[in-house]
């Protein structure tokens, strides 16, 4: 709809209820999770029955909460712990690449850059199938060769880390490469008339200006990392994540209350970085104080 035109009433108002509706749409499931991990109820559902925190703190049976969950808890720890590797490894991966495709021109550049993109439209669970033939293919050989176990390229958690990097990296080096369009590079030209050596002009001229957008892939990608089911679920060995965790605790007795209590968490987690992300991106650019420093 082209709300600069002309409207009438009627259209204004169907309009608006059309944007209540598609917002109620989005947020009422959210909200009828995070209702339920509070209800004092042995079913995620009404009627409610008075709150409780047990589904968070609880430790008797049949009450035994998320923090009490050894299950729950080792695939929280599973998922930080490949989360953070992923997204440190991807946005520094990212940045290597937004720097090669945006200061370099080369022969093959728009094909490289094609095969970068790649992974956004390929389906999680066939990059998991891919990478899980290959490495297997890899190691039958080398043991079948020399005798050598190279356990690593087994499902496990380097296999998981390795899945999300491949196609994570390719939103980080987007989101990098955004941000480096953007930049002046007179800045950089100046302090090298100054007499900075490029190491110091990247440091303190172009990383600075880079930071904000290098803080918001990072937590994109350590969010993308959580969250991802399809990818991870063909290359998990014994220690799940907790995707994979939560996605067996379905299978086995259906959606219950302290799988709520975990979604809520990670709604209040994943809404918080989501702010951290946003207010990092309106930070004033440092690179012309420091420019101005130098002279």
């Amino acid at each position: 709809m082209n709300v600069a035109a002309p409207q009438t009433g009627f259209v204004r108002w169907i309009y608006k209820i059309y944007i209540v509706l598609f917002y109620v749409y989005l947020i009422a499931p959210l909200l009828a999770t995070g209702i339920f991990a509070f209800n004092d109820s042995y079913f995620a559902s009404m009627p409610w029955k008075g709150f409780t925190l047990s589904w968070f703190t609880g430790n008797t049976y049949p009450k035994i909460g998320l923090f009490h969950d050894v299950r729950l808890m080792s695939g929280l720890e599973t998922s930080f712990l490949v989360g953070f590797i992923v997204a440190l490894i991807s946005v520094l991966l990212g940045t290597c690449n937004a720097l090669l495709f945006e200061r370099k021109a080369f022969k093959g550049r728009e094909f490289l850059y094609g095969v970068l993109i790649i992974p956004l439209v390929i389906p999680g669970v066939v990059i998991g199938i891919s990478l899980l033939v290959v490495s297997n293919m890899i190691a039958n050989h080398i043991q079948t060769n020399f005798g050598i176990h190279l356990s690593f390229l087994r499902p496990g958690l380097f296999m998981v880390c390795l899945g999300q990097i491949s196609f994570i990296t390719t939103i980080t080096s987007l989101v990098i490469a955004a941000r480096l369009r953007k930049f002046d590079f007179a800045m950089e030209e100046a302090a090298l008339n100054l007499g900075a050596r490029k190491r110091r002009v990247f440091a303190t001229i172009t990383l600075p200006y880079l930071s904000p957008s290098l803080l918001a892939a990072g937590i994109l990608a350590f969010l993308m990392s959580f969250e991802n089911f399809n990818t991870t679920v063909m290359l998990v060995g014994y220690r799940a994540p907790l995707t994979i965790v939560m996605y067996n605790e379905m299978m086995k007795i259906g959606s219950t209350p302290t799988l709520n209590a975990v979604s809520f968490l990670l709604m209040i987690g994943s809404g918080a970085l989501a702010l951290i992300s946003v207010l990092a991106q309106r930070e004033k650019n440092p690179a012309a104080a420091t420019v101005a420093d130098m002279n």
